[in-house]
């Protein structure tokens, strides 16, 4: 299979590890240069296939793309940015930049992008982006979302990814728990070694016990041979317990005294095997209360809690909606084979309103079924599920006709009036700004502007 020599220009002041992650692949041969002078250089004595340029504070972008272009005829320059801004799209537009990326830099976003730059590459990229979800894919860039909430549990991640210490992830189902052990483990000092994953939900009692721990030969009816533990197996590595909450009284005492001395025997063996694991744990219930109703050890649970990390539901994160509804439209068009573009301002609004009590999980099952439902190339609202719309009226009414007790902020609750009425209009005149701007009763300048100040001008209409 051939390998894409990609170019990337950065400043080395700028932070892009997201980026750099996402085209550290096998299918390609990466460049850097972190000047313009340097990256001309190596176009000059490399057979370079694309080129990303990544703006820096002294950098004028549309200038370094010219440049780019001019030096070597016909070669895809894109732009990847953190700010993206509208006046900077269009100018490297017009200076021949042929994509222009803005955050979430996934595998996913930029494989659609190489793909539209490389049309000859296609199906050699999808081959080589296979989604097994392994190595560098499974850290922070699977963890799509720029929100208050989300940011917050990158933090943490980036304080205790290099330790050995014990993390304890809540959140409800859905909420992307074991994307955040990954990251845990993959962002780490521990990301050469094996992430093992034990579901002790998915697994019977009697049997989890082997599964952990591993059994001698002979050491019950059907132990025809050795088998070796989860915890054998992570030896350098990280042992995920999902779902830790549904773990047996007797597998915790076990489990306590091997969190305290990383030592154990496997059934019917008699050798103490040492092994050198950190251990993640991860629970939809609220492990406080399990202790309190005695379904849990109090003593486990504080030698798992020494880092807790709440995984925020969708409800809690609005605004990572259109992201996330994105990644799995680039997603699923893909695998299910369908030409889609994107979606409808007015739709993305609908599902920016619902409650989500699968939370992510439901989400991407949503999205996925929109995809392969859908007659057009732009989900629209006739694509949404009758109880999501059903769900946005009730939610419209309530928002007219009660007043929470603890009240709120006026200036709030009419901005998000407003804006809604306008990604109505935008919806109801097909992306027409005039037409949308007469519905309003309100002139064309006013529209832009307001849609500026609300987010709305790089939408899809």
């Amino acid at each position: 299979m051939k390998k894409y020599t990609i170019l990337l220009l950065s400043d080395p002041t700028e932070s892009i590890l997201d980026l750099e992650r996402a085209l550290d692949h096998k299918a390609f041969s990466l460049l850097r240069a972190a000047s313009m002078d340097e990256g001309l250089e190596v176009l000059a004595g490399e057979e370079v296939d694309v080129v990303f340029v990544c703006p820096g504070p002294h950098n004028n972008l549309a200038s370094l793309v010219r440049k780019i272009t001019t030096a070597v005829k016909e070669l895809p320059v894109m732009v990847a940015t953190q700010q993206p801004t509208v006046a900077q799209a269009m100018a490297v537009a017009r200076a021949g930049a042929v994509e222009y990326l803005e955050p979430p830099f996934t595998t996913d976003r930029i494989l659609s992008a190489l793909e539209k730059s490389l049309p000859s590459a296609g199906l050699q990229l999808d081959s080589a982006f296979s989604r097994q979800e392994n190595g560098n894919s499974r850290g922070f860039a699977r963890i799509i979302g720029e929100s208050e909430p989300i940011r917050q549990v990158f933090s943490l991640i980036k304080k205790v990814c290099d330790t050995d210490t014990t993390v304890l992830i809540q959140g409800e189902s859905g909420t992307g728990k074991e994307l955040i052990a990954q990251a845990l483990h993959f962002e780490g000092v521990r990301r050469n070694g094996p992430f093992i994953p034990v579901n002790c939900g998915a697994i019977p009692s009697e049997l989890l016990e082997s599964e952990l721990f591993g059994h001698e030969k002979g050491a019950f009816t059907h132990a025809i041979r050795t088998r070796t533990g989860r915890f054998e197996l992570a030896d350098g590595g990280t042992v995920f317990l999902d779902e830790i909450s549904e773990m047996s009284p007797m597998l915790q005492v076990k489990l306590l005294r091997i969190l305290q001395e990383r030592q154990f025997e496997r059934i019917g063996g008699t050798r103490t095997i040492s092994s050198d694991f950190r251990v993640i744990a991860a629970t939809n219930r609220n492990l406080e209360d399990e202790v309190r109703d005695g379904r849990f050890r109090q003593d486990l649970f504080y030698r798992l809690n020494v880092i807790p990390i709440q995984a925020p539901s969708l409800r809690e994160r609005p605004g990572d909606i259109p992201l996330l509804v994105d990644h799995f439209i680039e997603k699923y068009k893909r695998t299910k084979k369908k030409q889609i573009k994107g979606i409808t301002l007015e739709a993305l609004e609908y599902l920016k309103y619902f409650s989500w009590p699968g939370n992510v999980r439901e989400l991407e099952n949503m999205v996925e079924r929109m995809v392969i439902l859908s007659t057009g190339d732009t989900i629209t609202i006739e694509d949404l599920p009758e109880r999501l719309l059903q769900h946005q009226g009730k939610a419209r009414e309530v928002v007219v006709s009660q007043i929470p007790a603890a009240g709120f902020f006026l200036s709030k609750v009419v901005a998000d009036f407003e804006k809604n009425l306008i990604v109505q209009a935008i919806g109801q005149a097909k992306g027409v700004k005039n037409q949308a701007a007469k519905l309003l009763n309100v002139n064309r300048t006013t529209l832009l502007e307001k849609m500026k100040r609300y987010g709305l001008m790089e939408s899809d209409t």
